[in-house]
């Protein structure tokens, strides 16, 4: 069933992979190259010689690793960005977008986005901060100045 696999030199070749600059291991690229592709952790395995629990684990490492990036990602921006709004336990989904749009027109940001958009990039990003319409833990909602929204959970103060 290998005879199907692609080669995942060329893969990685054609789309960039530094490991270098990566916060992937070349193992863990080659594994997800495969896996996007719809190859079976067993062929995966058979291709690169190892078993498929190892396989398991790179992949679940990988995408841990590019989880963990993401998250670094939406830290930096959301330090840089010159609106940020506490929203506290207990506040409604349904007041985030006006706190939004109040401060950020006190900073002179344009947001791009409509309620029903702000309180579903809220929710799509808080996790099991919100149930329902209820914000259960700390949030905090960044705006970059091109008008991107980050939200990020925050530890309790």
């Amino acid at each position: 069933m290998t005879a199907d696999v692609p080669d995942v030199d060329v893969i990685l070749a054609t789309a960039g992979f530094d490991p270098d600059t990566s916060v992937l291991t070349r193992r863990q690229a080659e594994v997800l190259a495969l896996r996007e592709r719809d190859i079976s952790q067993a062929d995966i395995a058979e291709v690169l010689g190892t078993s498929r629990a190892n396989v398991s684990k790179v992949e679940s490492s990988a995408r841990d690793n590019i989880a963990r990036a993401k998250e670094t990602v939406a830290f930096a921006e959301t330090l840089k960005a010159p609106v940020q709004i506490d929203i506290e336990p207990g506040t409604d989904l349904y007041e985030v977008p006006d706190r939004v749009y109040d401060a950020c027109d006190e900073n002179g940001v344009k947001v791009p986005y409509s309620a029903p958009e702000v309180m579903k990039l809220v929710s799509d990003n808080a996790g099991d901060a919100i149930a329902g319409r209820e914000i259960r833990s700390h949030l905090l909602v960044g705006v970059t100045s091109d008008g991107t929204m980050r939200v990020r959970s925050r530890p309790e103060a």
